[in-house]
């Protein structure tokens, strides 16, 4: 098990800096979202078993040839009192970092998870104070302000896209149409749980270059997603200028403050943790435009293929050098 938590680290450290600062600047990721998200994810859990994965076998080398002989060796040691003589100084302290990580994801995970929730109740509560449900439209609550919002608030059965008098005023009916399909499509598609994944893993390791490249890139392309659904049905030209007056209303600072007051500040829970909302990153919004505007050819199958082989690959590898380091000495 020696060389394989050599060759775990390695991939670690190469998941966690030169690969997701490579894919940040690629110009591929928008021509097919789709692919470039599942990558994303690939890096993500790839990288974190490797982190983990590294320090376990590392601290279980000596007391076994493979992980399982590792794991029942160490089970003996804490639970039937065997000694623990065979475990040397490093190899404790890299298994009590790896159960330390370990226990510092999950709970990261359970808490921000805690922290959507009560955000999204609260938001709720006040939703049922300030909004009313819209006459013509099932799922959708309508809220009295004058600057151009949407977004939508994932929950389940209780999801529903909120809007205000201002979008619908500003925008002509097709223009309107993309915007709700903008939104129902990230409810439909569950951008709200990657987010989430994505906003913990930050959280849990914001000094990792990858977690805020990830969260920034998910971001993005989970709005490019949810562009491409309404392009089905709307036109382009629809879809940017509905885009642009959003953009505009986020853009004002007294509206956007009051619609952060009327929202029971919204914007700050949406930035995080919910795809969709009014007030989003202008960077985002420029690249949304940008690629509407100019549109880049579809990825090519092969291409295609090969990023999905790469994303089966990188979670492969760190499974096969767990399950059977033994092979590599």
């Amino acid at each position: 098990m020696f060389w394989a938590s050599y060759f775990l680290a390695v991939l670690a450290i190469v998941l966690a800096w030169p690969v997701p600062i490579l894919l940040s600047r690629a110009q591929w990721p928008a021509r097919s979202p789709s692919t470039a998200m599942l990558l994303w994810q690939a890096i993500a859990l790839a990288g974190g078993l490797s982190m983990i994965g590294a320090m376990l076998v590392y601290g279980l080398e000596p007391a076994g040839h493979t992980l399982l002989a590792g794991l029942r060796s160490l089970a003996g040691m804490v639970f039937n009192n065997e000694p623990t003589t065979v475990l040397g100084f490093w190899h404790i302290f890299a298994l009590s970092a790896a159960a330390l990580l370990s226990a510092h994801l999950v709970f990261t995970l359970l808490l921000t998870y805690y922290k959507i929730q009560r955000q999204r109740r609260r938001h709720r509560e006040l939703l049922a104070l300030l909004a009313s449900p819209s006459a013509d439209r099932p799922r959708t609550m309508v809220i009295s302000h004058d600057s151009p919002v949407a977004y939508c608030l994932p929950g389940g059965a209780r999801s529903v896209t909120v809007l205000s008098d201002g979008l619908m005023a500003a925008l002509e009916p097709d223009e309107l149409r993309a915007v709700i399909i903008h939104e129902n499509a990230h409810l439909s598609q569950r951008h709200h749980l990657l987010l989430w994944a994505f906003a913990a893993w930050r959280q849990a390791l914001p000094w990792l270059p990858t977690t805020r490249l990830a969260q920034e890139a998910v971001s993005s392309l989970i709005e490019m997603l949810a562009d491409d659904v309404a392009l089905r049905t709307e036109s382009k030209a629809s879809l940017i200028k509905a885009i642009a007056i959003v953009a505009s209303g986020a853009a004002s600072t007294s509206g956007a403050s009051e619609a952060r007051m009327a929202f029971g500040d919204a914007s700050a829970a949406s930035d995080a943790y919910q795809p969709g909302a009014t007030g989003g990153s202008a960077v985002i919004t420029a690249s949304r435009v940008s690629r509407l505007l100019t549109p880049l050819p579809p990825l090519p199958a092969p291409q295609r293929y090969a990023v999905l082989a790469a994303c089966l690959l990188l979670l492969a590898l760190p499974t096969a050098l767990l399950v059977v380091p033994g092979l590599l000495g």
